[in-house]
């Protein structure tokens, strides 16, 4: 299998299946399609146009039975690949727990818009001020985090831990984008969500994709609506 992804500084969408991947051990090859623009005919989109029929990354490339089969939405990314190595546990084993899992990813999939705008994945960037800025001119954005924090709270009650369903899953893939931004613009969190941003962090999957987003060095001002240059 082959993981299409755009730059790992910035491409929150990308983020949720590599780490996935990365942290349950599923053997895969990343292909990094730079950013250059999101223009029609910019380098990028004519090298995604070959993969991928919405234009955007990430795209999963498999084989199924003898034939090629793209896959290109991070939901249905998650799926194949639950489907595909059920020894993995991507979705937790009960069925209660499993519904609410794919509920939470659902939510995270398609929800917290004014949370994505006003705070876009930007992991080598440390933009404390803007957080605060941003949290108490933007109720939509600081009501988006509240529901984050009370999610996280009630699936870590339900579960103990360390994750939200336990191990990590895919619902915690979904979220480990939201946990970069917390780290970058410093939102406020509890002691509960604090500690669970930390473990995600940490996890051996979200570490070595935030070690490759470090080590790109590749500043788009395009991607930066708060900064001239990189810090």
């Amino acid at each position: 299998m082959k993981l299409y992804i755009g730059n790992r500084n910035y491409s929150s969408w990308s983020m949720r299946p590599s780490v996935l991947i990365r942290q349950t051990g599923i053997p895969c090859e990343e292909v990094v399609v730079r950013f250059d623009s999101f223009e029609p005919g910019s380098a990028f989109k004519r090298a995604i146009a070959e993969l991928s029929p919405t234009g955007k990354v990430p795209v999963l490339e498999a084989e199924v039975d003898g034939a090629r089969l793209l896959v290109w939405d991070t939901l249905a990314i998650a799926e194949f690949l639950a489907e595909r190595f059920p020894e993995r546990r991507l979705w937790p084993e009960r069925a209660a727990a499993r519904a609410r899992a794919r509920s939470v990813a659902a939510e995270m999939h398609s929800g917290f818009q004014a949370l994505r705008a006003c705070f876009p994945m930007n992991i080598e960037a440390s933009l404390p001020d803007v957080g605060a800025r941003l949290l108490a001119e933007r109720g939509d954005a600081a009501a988006d985090l509240e529901r984050v924090r009370r999610l996280w709270r009630d699936c870590l009650s339900a579960s103990g831990g360390p994750f939200l369903f336990g191990d990590f899953g895919i619902a915690d893939a979904f979220f480990a984008p939201v946990v970069m931004r917390a780290r970058t613009y410093a939102l406020p969190l509890d002691d509960d969500c604090r500690a669970y941003a930390q473990r995600v962090t940490n996890a051996p999957g979200v570490a070595a994709w935030i070690e490759l987003a470090l080590a790109e060095k590749d500043f788009l001002a395009f991607e930066e609506p708060y900064r001239s240059g990189p810090a």
